[in-house]
């Protein structure tokens, strides 16, 4: 005869256990460890609780992905934990076991917040199936957030590399190398290199490519509100924290969050980054409970983080822990031999995205974009071939700030004047002027004081 353990025993299609955790709540010993053993078979990890006030203290110490729970307890009654977890912002799931119900209790349960409602005598292959459901649901929540993100622009339409220089090809075995390992990745660049389709790259050839990659830019999120987007927060953590949130480490468990623009990150929040990175585990804000994650954490800056070390501006230790594997990008001066290929490239995939005859680039209109500084890179070439299908043609000399500037001038004048004609254009908002450039607000600022315009 066949035991209910062994005819529920794992499957290829079932989510992966060892990634959750489940808390079991029962006054009856036997059923406890019951589902424990059953449970841990399957590589979940699994605490037991004998009353609602027990599985409290636990919660407080672990985090727990969802909670097995009878109604009939000692003491405080599953149901009325149910709606105190719920209230409290707890974002896992609840399944409801109980050996006396009716339609109404039922129908209470999931008015509660209750994910199932499962009937004893039970037979485990129910609670196992009831789980799977419940890390189901939880797992495309994770991917629709991700590619809610993606479709707003906030993760940006990403292209493969694209160049056979030297750099490039270098710069690909790199990223072949250090993919199948778990280690940080550090990656340097001026503004516009394509600093995340590298780090896409890395993480589509890397062992987690069938999990989310989860881009943020760090100036773009206020020092205030940076610390619940990385780690979540539960309700009532601050003013305004009506529900609670989880963080993007919670939407790339088991993925890649790509941390651009690093540098801006604020010095308190460099300090729980640091401790996310070597403890593997993080702590929303407001809650006593840390959570175990995994996640590989690419970061990316266009600063000398060196110079920032020095300045006191960034951590020593987090810039140690960061720098495991550095890959630079050249800046596209440095490799003129791919801006043709690059050009080509963007004129096939913008026009067929916009519906726009292709351009037909003549011989002089590469050899005329090669020979161009492009101090905006390749975020800069790819704008003006967008601009250039839109009108119908490249731009004639004069036409583009920058573009038909002569190559004596030095790359730091071709920059000053391109970011001056695009402020000009947008009345002075460096907001606005800063969302054309593709570079952050600060950076605008940064260079308006250095010229003397602040």
């Amino acid at each position: 005869m066949t035991s209910p353990l062994a005819e529920s025993a794992p499957s290829s299609r079932e989510p992966a256990w060892a990634d959750y955790a489940v808390l079991v709540v029962d006054d009856e010993a036997g059923v406890r460890n019951f589902l424990q053993r059953a449970l841990q078979a399957r590589g979940c990890r699994v605490d037991i609780a004998g009353s609602a006030e027990e599985g409290a203290e636990r919660l407080v110490e672990h985090h727990f992905d969802a909670i097995v729970l009878d109604i009939a307890l000692p003491g405080r009654s599953g149901m009325d934990w149910l709606r105190s977890l719920k209230n409290g912002g707890f974002a896992g799931d609840v399944i409801l076991i109980t050996a006396f119900a009716d339609i109404e209790t039922a129908i209470d349960a999931l008015r509660a917040g209750a994910s199932d409602f499962v009937l004893k005598p039970f037979r485990v292959d129910q609670i196992v199936n009831s789980l799977q459901r419940c890390f189901e649901r939880a797992r495309l929540d994770r991917e629709n957030f991700v590619l809610q993100r993606q479709v707003a622009g906030l993760g940006g339409q990403v292209e493969g590399l694209v160049g056979h220089s030297g750099p490039m090809c270098r710069l690909s075995d790199l990223i072949r190398r250090v993919a199948p390992t778990p280690s940080t990745v550090l990656i340097l660049g001026e503004s516009g290199v394509g600093k995340e389709v590298a780090a896409r790259a890395l993480h589509e050839v890397s062992p987690r490519a069938e999990r989310s990659f989860v881009p943020l830019n760090c100036a773009t999120v206020s020092a205030e509100l940076m610390e619940s987007e990385l780690f979540g927060h539960v309700r009532g953590a601050f003013t305004g924290a009506r529900e609670a949130r989880r963080g993007l480490f919670h939407y790339a468990n088991g993925g890649t969050l790509f941390l651009d623009e690093i540098g801006e990150l604020p010095l308190p929040l460099q300090t729980k980054l640091l401790r996310a990175l070597e403890e593997r585990r993080i702590r929303p804000v407001g809650s006593e409970a840390e959570v175990p994650v995994d996640v590989r954490v690419i970061a990316a800056t266009n600063r000398d983080l060196r110079a920032e070390v020095a300045a006191g501006r960034f951590r020593q230790d987090l810039f140690y822990r960061l720098e495991v594997v550095t890959l630079a990008i050249p800046p596209l001066r440095e490799r003129r031999e791919d801006i043709a290929e690059l050009a080509l490239h963007f004129n096939a995939q913008l026009s067929a995205r916009l519906g726009l005859p292709p351009l037909a680039f003549t011989p002089a209109d590469l050899a005329r974009l090669s020979a161009y500084a492009w101090p905006g890179n390749v975020r800069e070439l790819r704008n003006l071939v967008e601009r250039s299908l839109i009108l119908g043609g490249l731009p004639a000399a004069g036409e583009a700030p920058g573009f038909a500037e002569p190559l004596p001038l030095s790359l730091a004048e071709v920059e000053k004047r391109h970011i001056l004609a695009v402020l000009d254009q947008c009345g002075g908002n460096h907001a606005r002027a800063a969302a054309l450039l593709g570079v952050s607000r600060k950076t605008i600022d940064r260079k308006a004081a250095e010229w003397g315009l602040a």
